[in-house]
């Protein structure tokens, strides 16, 4: 038995990360036993995906809106925004600097020894496609939707973000005359979240359906001689983990080992599906359960999921120079300064979504001035991708959890006593 937030008991098999738990098992099982079959059930995993991702625009547009709104206060808003701002780009920049780190110590593409010329860029020619498209220029100008309602419409996490917090202003400026506007964003929130929460028990079916696809499609074989890469990125992620938010999160007042049992439902769901946008609107009703304001929770959480990208920042870097190192290259240390700082730029705005981590990789790669890693390289790693998406989705995860508990502290917003007896519950 177990018991919830609210206090009453269930049985142990209608718990959602018991749930999800046993239908990744399955999957994996299915995957190995009856490969075809299993790649059969991939729409079963992009079902939940979709029907998530559908309600993500309108629910952080609500979220965001009715956040700025309550303030009243638009220097508040703007507070927390350049703190949350800067909370990001620190924790990035670790993120990026471990990465290099530790390809310098572990070597992990040293010994493979490949010839550029061999490499078949056919093989990653729609990623590289979509990176040529994704300079500076061109990535600010599409933030910029086309209509107002085809930001939310679209789906794009970037758009929403610029027109939920243009009306958010708007409105605080409009005062008394704009509150009934505001009290209907704000059931119009409510309403959405009920309809999240209808969605989410269809999780264990979509991880089951997207795990069973994994296996089947790419077979635990096709680690093979990669396994050295993806046990490097995994360990360097949880490293990450443990010790830099380990230690935010000490600085901050709790455990990040709770915090982390905390949101083992979303993490599992996550797992799963290999995308953090799956769970965005569950973050965001934890988050504020544990504590955090309501205001801040709707700016730092689904900012942070276009400028907080911890584990996807991890994965550029190791990436990166593991693929140097596969080929052979020398680089300089100028040229890791770049690889840095050419990474932080790509990173933003590639939000969790299955496969936006090798696309920016792409970018990556593509942005050096004169690299000796040709984006063919990255034929090397096509077929282990999907084993580290899941990973850079979990770590992008805890990080933003953890910089929303912060920022809350910060803004003296962060109510301790819900945050103790929420970590603590039995």
């Amino acid at each position: 038995m177990a018991t919830t937030a609210a206090g009453t008991h269930q049985p142990w098999y209608r718990l959602l990360y018991v749930q999800v738990l046993v239908a990744i098992a399955l999957g994996m099982l299915l995957g190995v036993v009856a490969p075809e079959t299993a790649k059969s059930l991939k729409w079963l995993g992009d079902a939940f995906v979709s029907l998530i991702r559908m309600m993500i625009a309108p629910v952080i547009f609500c979220t965001i809106v009715h956040g700025i709104a309550s303030m009243g206060d638009l220097g508040k808003a703007g507070r927390v925004g350049i703190k949350a701002l800067f909370y990001f780009e620190v924790a990035s920049t670790l993120a990026l600097v471990i990465g290099v780190v530790v390809a310098e110590v572990a070597h992990p593409g040293t010994g493979f020894g490949v010839d550029p010329k061999t490499l078949n860029p056919a093989a990653v020619a729609t990623y590289a496609t979509a990176a040529a498209k994704d300079s500076v220029i061109a990535h600010i100008v599409a933030i910029i939707p086309s209509s107002y309602l085809n930001a939310v419409v679209g789906g794009d996490l970037l758009q929403t973000l610029l027109i939920s917090v243009l009306t958010g202003v708007a409105i605080t400026g409009l005062g008394e005359r704009a509150e009934p506007v505001g009290h209907v964003i704000e059931t119009m929130g409510r309403i959405f979240f009920a309809v999240i929460g209808m969605i989410v028990k269809l999780a264990p079916i979509g991880a089951f359906g997207a795990m069973a696809f994994t296996i089947g499609q790419y077979g635990l074989s096709s680690l093979g001689n990669l396994a050295g890469l993806v046990a490097t990125f995994y360990l360097t992620s949880l490293m990450f983990v443990i010790v830099v938010l380990g230690l935010i999160a000490r600085i901050a007042g709790f455990s990040i080992f709770r915090f982390i049992a905390y949101i083992k439902d979303e993490l599992l769901i996550v797992l799963g599906t290999s995308s953090s946008e799956t769970v965005l609107p569950q973050m965001m009703l934890k988050m504020e359960r544990l504590g955090a304001s309501r205001s801040v929770v709707g700016l730092v959480i689904p900012t942070g999921y276009s400028f907080n990208l911890d584990g996807t920042n991890i994965y550029m870097t190791l990436t990166t120079l593991f693929l140097a190192q596969a080929v052979g290259a020398q680089l300089s240390f100028g040229q890791y300064a770049v690889i840095v700082a050419v990474a932080m730029l790509t990173s933003k705005g590639a939000s969790g979504v299955t496969g936006a981590g090798f696309i920016t990789l792409a970018a990556t790669l593509a942005a050096i001035p004169d690299s000796p890693v040709p984006v063919a390289a990255m034929t090397l790693v096509l077929g282990i991708d999907k084993f580290m998406s899941e990973c850079r989705a979990l770590t992008n995860l805890v990080g933003n959890g953890v910089a929303t508990i912060v920022v809350s502290a910060w803004e003296g917003e962060l109510d301790r006593v819900k945050l103790h007896d929420a970590l603590h519950r039995g």
